[in-house]
């Protein structure tokens, strides 16, 4: 954490995004605080390569939906306050920013209620980041003025998302749909607008529709 481990203290939880999927596109900042971390909470869409920067001795828990049986966000946010007052220097890490579409607010606001330290480290956001991968600007001279993030589930569950598309088409500008696999005809097809649909993160595999 050099140099800045002086300024660091004893037992602290660090926010991080680990960014798309490409575990090269987390940040310097990132790949430091996953390095002094003693304990590693990290979600099932972060990529497996990441968790070796961490050291050896450090405990590693998989709180996301792959793992045999995911966490309540709720425990998770008590799992996260536990493990730093025990003093230890704990990392969650999140696929893409902590911010965006992901309870990395909750658990800021619960480790501040808690009066426990943290940090957030920001990451690529994936509406960035894939569409980048995928050879798509998100903006660009005479293509709109917004840029629009549209969360493609409803609720935590498979449910279709309720989203007026009608509505957001006539901002004229960009809209970035975070959806799983399952809802992705069905959010294109909604659309009346021209779009593309990369998926696999970003590993530059793309499914298109016209």
């Amino acid at each position: 954490m050099d140099p800045y481990d002086s300024l660091v203290p004893r037992s602290i939880v660090y926010l991080i995004g680990a960014g798309p999927g490409d575990p090269g596109l987390i940040s310097v900042r990132g790949l430091a605080c996953l390095a002094a971390a003693e304990v590693v909470l990290y979600d099932h869409l972060v990529h497996p390569r990441l968790l070796k920067y961490a050291p050896e001795h450090a405990e590693r828990i998989d709180v996301g939906t792959a793992a045999p049986q995911a966490m309540a966000q709720e425990a998770i946010c008590y799992l996260l306050a536990e493990k730093a007052r025990e003093g230890r220097i704990v990392a969650r890490l999140k696929w893409g920013d902590p911010f965006v579409f992901d309870r990395g607010g909750e658990e800021a606001l619960f480790l501040h209620e808690q009066g426990v330290p943290f940090e957030v480290v920001p990451g690529i956001p994936a509406a960035i980041g894939i569409p980048s991968y995928a050879g798509v600007p998100i903006t660009y001279p005479g293509g709109g003025d917004t840029v629009t993030l549209v969360r493609g589930h409803e609720d935590e569950s498979q449910t279709a998302p309720q989203v007026d598309w009608a509505s957001l088409a006539k901002l004229k500008g960009t809209i970035v749909c975070y959806a799983g696999t399952r809802q992705l005809p069905a959010t294109a097809t909604t659309s009346a607008m021209p779009n593309i649909l990369p998926r696999r993160e970003t590993t530059n595999s793309l499914m298109r529709c016209e």
